[in-house]
């Protein structure tokens, strides 16, 4: 059942359910490739020029893992009613011993882009690892900007975590080791997992599973943004030039995915920054937060993720944050998914995923 809610989760509660009322959801129509059995959206405008400067050098693709020896798999689990993208796969470790800690891991792509007719190699890395170390891994699909704007992804997102607990026993997890695991776009649905655990007005018009909560006891946040209304500025003060323009464009990902110019209604704008819900935080009751971000990264300032860090130490104490910065490492780097940093991350969760 659902806690109980602190007094400021309602008060903060109250100011974005009406920030919400005020900013109704566009209908836009999916179209479908032929032949393909997958649902797409319309692509947004061609990204601006890049800026001239420093350009960020692209990382080396990642390599998708074999994963021919999992035995048992989900796949296409439908969690919501609303459109054909609410879907997840699921892959459960071949040890029958359970019940299993289970990752939800959540793709990137500016809110705007998912891999067609696959996960990405990112996302099978994080499936893999999540395997080998004794974890479930719901691996979901979310609705884009292209079809519905914020808070449409967040509300997709706590939908899984729902259909999850619900389902628990069906597919021997267990409810009380949830971790929330996404990189860029993904890493900021994470991070709003972890900061609204207590916020009631995130739902959305996703009404199954309603009789359980949303809230997870763990986040891996790589490289997501906190304060959209900051990038420029941030990147300014850093000397760094981003090749994306600036957030501010009509086709930048995060103004797709608020569904208007960001300094419209900066309120509204902040309701999708996982930093604005952090007083609402219980050291009793949040989730145990990992943070990582590279320095080299030109598409999200590093600082993002200093600044979260640090408002999060504030609010509930150095013991429940970690915060690594990886020295030159781009967005999407290779070096997040090395063996080596899988086995810090996996180390610390299970120091506090007890």
């Amino acid at each position: 059942m659902r806690k109980r809610f602190f007094s400021c989760c309602l008060l903060l509660s109250a100011f974005a359910l009406s920030a919400l009322a005020q900013n109704p959801m566009p209908q836009l129509k999916p179209v479908t490739e032929q032949g393909s059995g997958i649902t797409a959206f319309p692509a947004p405008a061609t990204p601006p020029p890049a800026a001239k400067g420093k350009k960020e050098a692209a990382p080396s693709l990642p390599k998708a893992p074999d994963l021919s020896y999992v035995q048992r798999k989900y796949i296409n689990i439908s969690y919501g009613s609303k459109s054909a993208t609410q879907t997840f796969d699921l892959y459960l470790p071949n040890s029958t011993q359970g019940p299993y800690p289970l990752i939800i891991d959540i793709h990137g792509g500016a809110f705007m882009l998912v891999a067609m007719n696959s996960k990405s190699p990112e996302e099978l890395q994080v499936v893999d690892a999540g395997l080998r170390h004794g974890y479930a891994v719901a691996s979901i699909n979310y609705r884009l900007s292209g079809e519905a704007r914020f808070p449409r992804a967040v509300n997709d997102a706590k939908a899984v975590v729902r259909y999850l607990r619900a389902h628990a026993e069906q597919y021997n997890i267990d409810p009380n080791r949830i971790v929330a695991w996404g990189g860029s776009a993904g890493g900021n649905l994470a991070a709003m997992l972890g900061t609204t655990g207590c916020i009631n007005n995130l739902d959305g018009d996703n009404e199954e599973n309603l009789q359980y909560p949303s809230n997870v006891q763990a986040v891996v946040d790589w490289f997501g943004p906190c304060d959209f209304l900051k990038y420029d500025d941030q990147f300014k003060a850093s000397g760094k030039v981003t090749p994306f323009g600036s957030v501010f464009s009509p086709t930048s990902g995060e103004t797709l995915y608020i569904g208007h110019d960001l300094k419209k209604d900066e309120k509204f704008t902040e309701l999708a920054n996982p930093e604005t819900y952090i007083p609402t935080l219980n050291k009793q009751t949040a989730p145990y937060f990992i943070i990582e971000h590279g320095t080299g990264d030109l598409n999200i300032p590093t600082v993002q993720s200093e600044n979260f860090a640090a408002k999060l130490k504030e609010q509930l104490g150095a013991d429940h944050v970690f915060i690594k910065l990886l020295p030159g490492a781009v967005h999407g780097d290779p070096a997040f998914s090395t063996e080596s940093n899988f086995n810090l991350v996996f180390k610390l969760l299970a120091e506090k995923l007890k």
